[in-house]
């Protein structure tokens, strides 16, 4: 069973009108009955999707696999050829998912429709207009995620998610901020870090739901802190998503925020990522003018490792550059990632901003990046991140220490 789904198609249909859109459909439909033989089914299963079952295949799985790839093939070239509509020329590639039927026990027909499915995600997810197997190891993984996702929601709904702080190093051992790093507090797993959740709340409008109570719970925590003598002082850093920044309400959200915490804007800082400068510049730019111009600061993360061009970064108004720890980790063993940590402290006093370096875990590692001209660090060589009231009574100590 071949699974066929056309790429952008909805793209075609909203752009040149339904009537353009369901002529290609019917053109689809013809060049994939010209390849395939006469015993074999072609079926449109509705909107931009066809479903190809080849019959007689070999007995031996590898052949018959082989067989329905040359078919695979076959149909990605054939549909991937322009289409001539009313005089113009549309395209459309297609991305294939493939699966064997189940090899002599009997299965309903949805269960090899599924799996044909799941492998037209999988050729969507390596880049389109292409063909994969169905993977079982990717039937598992795609369980896993639909269970995690429905955890996630679940956790939301129950506020299993805390705040755990990272504190922010300025010269040899001064607490000057802290970066905000959400945990899921789950109840059989115990604490899940961000790494295995995150990217699946991105990609889902989870993001949204979970980014807006982490910063609500950041600001909550700030103006709490400006009780405290001890405390008072840091800023703290909230990252903020792509996804996240670009919602069309995101600088009304984070100033209600403020007026309901009560928090105090020129203590609080949103580190950006570079992805979100792929999109929407002059959007991202007044957002961030209207955030900034109330004492919101701005840090880039992940700094030279994605989409920064240099001509956008000099219009950004961005207050600290922040040097990823993928450069931090090697920087006393290789040169490029030495020479790029050293480019990144030099561009950041040239357009007036401060510079930090996350991933700090040795003393070697923060004396050559305070050769290079470095002299604000986050790390396990300080501290992994930690609730907030173990974050009071390191800054206690480390006051301590200094009287």
């Amino acid at each position: 069973m071949l699974f066929v789904d056309l790429d952008n198609f909805k793209l075609i249909n909203d752009t040149v009108g339904h009537h353009r859109g369901d002529r290609l459909l019917e053109l689809v439909a013809l060049r994939l009955t010209t390849c395939v033989r006469d015993g074999d089914t072609v079926a449109r299963l509705g909107g931009d999707e066809f479903v190809v079952m080849l019959e007689d295949l070999s007995e031996h799985e590898i052949d018959a696999a082989t067989q329905a790839e040359v078919v695979g093939a076959k149909i990605r070239t054939a549909l991937g050829q322009a289409y001539q509509i009313e005089g113009a020329d549309y395209r459309s590639t297609p991305s294939i998912g493939i699966t064997l039927f189940g090899g002599g026990h009997h299965e309903a027909i949805d269960e090899p429709l599924k799996r044909a499915d799941l492998a037209m995600y999988q050729a969507k997810s390596a880049g389109r207009n292409t063909v994969r197997f169905f993977d079982p190891k990717m039937q598992a993984d795609i369980s896993s995620r639909a269970e995690l996702e429905v955890g996630l929601r679940e956790a939301l709904r129950k506020n299993e998610f805390q705040l755990y702080y990272q504190p922010q190093i300025a010269g040899e051992n001064t607490i000057v901020g802290v970066e905000a790093l959400v945990r899921w507090c789950h109840p059989m797993r115990g604490i899940v870090p961000p790494g295995e959740f995150i990217a699946l709340a991105e990609e889902s409008d989870l993001i949204l739901t979970l980014g807006e109570w982490v910063l609500n719970t950041a600001c909550m925590q700030l103006a709490r802190w400006e009780g405290s003598p001890e405390m008072a002082r840091l800023t703290v850093a909230v990252n903020v998503s792509a996804r996240q920044f670009h919602h069309f309400n995101f600088t009304e959200q984070v100033l209600a925020v403020l007026a309901r915490t009560g928090a105090n804007p020129k203590l609080l800082k949103l580190e950006l990522t570079e992805s979100l400068l792929i999109k929407d510049i002059d959007g991202v730019i007044t957002k961030m003018r209207t955030l900034k111009a109330c004492g919101i600061g701005f840090s880039l993360d992940d700094f030279g490792t994605g989409y920064s061009s240099l001509a956008y970064l000099k219009r950004l108004p961005l207050d600290q550059l922040k040097i990823d720890q993928g450069f931090v980790r090697d920087i006393l063993t290789d040169s490029n990632d030495a020479a790029i940590s050293k480019m990144i402290v030099l561009l950041a006093e040239s357009l007036g901003l401060t510079v930090i370096a996350e991933g700090v875990e040795t003393d070697d590692q923060r004396r050559f990046l305070a050769s290079q001209g470095c002299h604000s660090y986050q790390g396990y060589l300080y501290s992994k991140p930690i609730p907030p009231t173990d974050l009071e009574e390191l800054v206690n100590r480390s006051r301590s220490s200094h009287l």
